[in-house]
C-alpha cells in the first residue's frame, strides 16, 4: 500500500481487542480491515474497540492485559482511562526459563566509535572538568568557579568540552549515616570517577553532615593533580574559595586538553535509557526502535541500562523470564515490591494513574505505559539488576532501580557509568545531561517537526509507514556511535545538562 493508503489505525497483535489510532479519527469513520465504525472522535495515539468488549473483560494491547472494561463497550468505542479500569493482573515470573544467551559478534567484527581512552583503560565519550559540592552550601561558589570558564577562556583548550558545576539541594539536614547518605555519596562519587570527568574540584562549606573528608574516604577518592578538595570555611570565605577554585581548575586545563579520540570497540558504549512525556505511540515506535538498537549494541558487546522501576510495573515478568539466572530475576521483583510498599496509599503512578501529559497522549494507566516502556530493552537477556547509582560492571542489558522522574533516573545511570543517554518521548522533552550527553528520539512526526530543535531522530517514520522498527533500530545504533564519537546532540547544542544533576532525595530531610 502507498503512503497515502496507510490505515488510520495500527493493529499490534491478532489477539488484541483494541487498535491504536494512527491519526485523529472523526466519529462515524469506517475502519478498513476491522469492520467497525468509530462511535466517537478518537485522538491520535488513543485506542478503539475492535469488537464488543463486555464489562469486566480484559483489554488487550500487544496481547497483554492493560486493564478491564469498565462497562460494556461497543465496537468502535474510543477506549481510554474513562472506560478502562485499572486492576492487578496475574503474572508468571518464569524466572530465567526463557533465557537465551546473546550471540556475541567476534571482537574483530564489532563496530567502533571514536572514544577517549583514559590512563586506566576506561573509555570516555566526552571530556569535562567538574566542580562538585558535598552539600548545597557550596553551590554558589561552585557555579562561580565553573562560570568563569566560558568559551573565551577555554578557547585555547579545544579538547575540553567544558567546566561544569554539579550542585544539588541536599548534603545537610539529613541522616549522617544510612541509605540516604550512602546514596548521595555514591552518586557524587560516581560522577567524579566517571570516564567523562577528566578532573574535579570538590567544594564544601566545612560543617556539612556530608563531611568532605568522610565522603572521600567512603568513596575511595584520593587527592592528586586532577582531584582537589576546597573547604570554604578553611580558606576565608566565598571570594577566596572562588579565586582558589579557579586557580585549581586552571592548573588542570593543560593535562585535560591532552585527551585525544581514537577508534574503540562498541563494547565500551554504555547507554542509559529514559522515556519521558510518553504518548500512545511511544510503545509502538520510539521505544521498540530503541529496543532494536539495544539488541544490536548488546551483540557488539555493549551495555544498556533500563530503569524507572515504577514504569515497568505490570510487565516485569517479561524481564524476569529472560533473566540470566533466577537470582537476577528475584532481585528485580524485590525492587518492585519495595516500590509497592513505599507507594502504598499514595496518589502515584505505580498505583494506576499516569501523569496528565501521558494520559492526554493516549496512555490509560501505568500498565499501558509500562508495556511500552519495557520495549526499550529489546529482546536481550537481563544480565543483572543494580540499585541506584551503583557501578555497572556487567555487559549486556541490565536494570538499575530508579524513580520514574527522568533527571533523577538519568543521574543514577550516569553515576553508574552510562556514557550516553538515549531518551524517547512522545509529548516532547527538553532534557539534557552532562558529562554523558542525551540523545532524544521522537515517537511521532508532528511532535518531531514541532520540536525539531530538541529532537535528534524521528521514530514517527514507523507510524507513518515509511520505515520498519528494524530499520529505525539500525539508524539509532549508528547515531549512538556518532554521538559517542563526539557529534553534538541537540541537547548539547542547546546548552542543556548543567542543571539536570539530580541525586535521588530518598529519605527524610530534618
Amino acid at each position: 500500500m502507498s503512503h497515502r493508503e496507510v490505515s488510520p489505525v495500527i493493529r499490534l497483535d491478532a489477539a488484541d481487542n483494541v487498535v491504536v489510532a494512527r491519526i485523529e479519527i472523526p466519529a462515524g469513520t469506517a475502519i478498513p480491515g476491522e469492520g467497525v465504525i468509530t462511535q466517537q472522535a478518537v485522538p491520535l495515539g488513543h485506542k478503539v474497540a475492535a469488537r464488543l468488549i463486555a464489562k469486566g473483560e480484559s483489554v488487550l494491547k500487544y496481547n497483554t492485559v492493560i486493564g478491564y472494561a469498565a462497562e460494556d463497550l461497543l465496537p468502535g468505542t474510543w477506549m481510554h482511562s474513562h472506560n478502562i479500569a485499572f486492576g492487578e493482573t496475574d503474572r508468571d515470573y518464569r524466572y530465567a526459563l526463557d533465557y537465551v544467551p546473546t550471540d556475541l559478534l567476534p571482537a574483530e567484527q564489532r563496530a567502533t566509535f571514536q572514544g577517549i581512552v583514559r590512563e586506566d583503560g576506561r573509555v570516555a565519550t566526552r571530556n569535562y572538568l567538574g566542580v562538585f559540592v558535598v552539600g548545597n552550601c557550596g553551590a554558589t561558589v561552585a557555579r562561580k568557579i565553573a562560570n568563569h570558564f566560558d568559551e573565551r577562556r577555554l578557547a585555547g583548550f579545544p579538547n575540553i568540552d567544558g567546566v561544569v558545576p554539579y550542585v544539588h539541594e541536599i548534603g545537610c539536614g539529613m541522616e549522617m549515616t544510612g541509605e540516604p547518605m550512602d546514596l548521595l555519596r555514591r552518586t557524587i562519587g560516581g560522577y567524579i570517577k566517571h570516564p567523562n570527568t577528566v578532573g574535579a574540584v570538590v567544594i564544601a562549606l566545612g560543617c556539612e553532615r556530608n563531611n568532605i573528608h568522610g565522603f572521600f574516604e567512603q568513596e575511595g577518592l584520593v587527592e592528586g593533580d586532577m582531584l582537589k578538595k576546597l573547604v570554604i570555611q578553611d580558606v576565608g570565605g566565598v571570594k577566596s574559595a572562588t579565586d582558589q577554585g579557579i586557580a585549581l581548575i586552571e592548573g588542570m586545563l593543560p593535562k585535560a586538553d591532552q585527551a585525544r579520540r581514537q577508534p574503540v570497540s562498541a563494547e565500551h558504549l554504555m547507554i542509559g535509557m529514559q522515556c519521558g512525556g510518553s504518548d500512545g505511540f511511544s510503545g509502538l515506535s520510539a521505544n521498540p526502535a530503541l529496543g532494536a538498537a539495544v539488541d544490536i549494541l548488546v551483540r557488539h558487546g555493549g551495555t544498556a541500562i533500563l530503569s524507572e522501576t515504577s514504569e515497568i510495573f505490570g510487565v516485569e515478568h517479561t524481564l524476569t523470564a529472560r533473566a540470566a539466572t533466577p537470582a537476577v530475576g528475584r532481585k528485580l521483583i524485590e525492587r518492585i515490591e519495595w516500590w509497592l510498599e513505599y507507594n502504598r496509599g499514595r496518589d502515584t503512578q505505580i498505583n494506576g494513574r499516569v501523569s496528565p501529559g501521558n494520559n492526554a497522549g493516549g496512555l490509560a494507566n501505568v500498565l499501558e505505559k509500562s508495556l511500552g516502556g519495557a520495549k526499550k530493552g529489546g529482546n536481550a537477556p537481563l544480565m543483572d539488576v543494580y540499585e541506584y547509582a551503583h557501578p555497572v560492571k556487567t555487559h549486556g542489558l541490565v536494570f538499575m532501580d530508579t524513580p520514574g522522574y527522568d533527571p533523577v533516573s538519568a543521574t543514577g545511570q550516569i553515576a553508574g557509568g552510562a556514557n550516553l543517554i538515549a531518551f524517547t518521548t512522545g509529548r516532547g522533552s527538553c532534557f539534557g545531561s552532562v558529562p554523558a550527553p542525551t540523545f532524544k528520539l521522537a515517537s511521532n512526526s508532528p511532535m518531531y517537526q514541532r520540536m525539531s530543535d530538541d529532537m535528534d531522530i524521528n521514530c514517527g517514520q514507523i507510524i507513518d509507514g515509511d520505515k520498519t522498527i528494524a530499520q529505525m533500530g539500525q539508524e539509532i545504533f549508528e547515531r549512538l556511535l556518532a554521538h559517542a564519537s563526539g557529534e553534538a546532540t541537540k541537547s548539547e547544542l542547546n546548552g542543556l545538562g548543567e542543571d539536570e544533576f539530580c541525586p535521588w532525595q530518598i529519605g527524610v530531610l530534618a
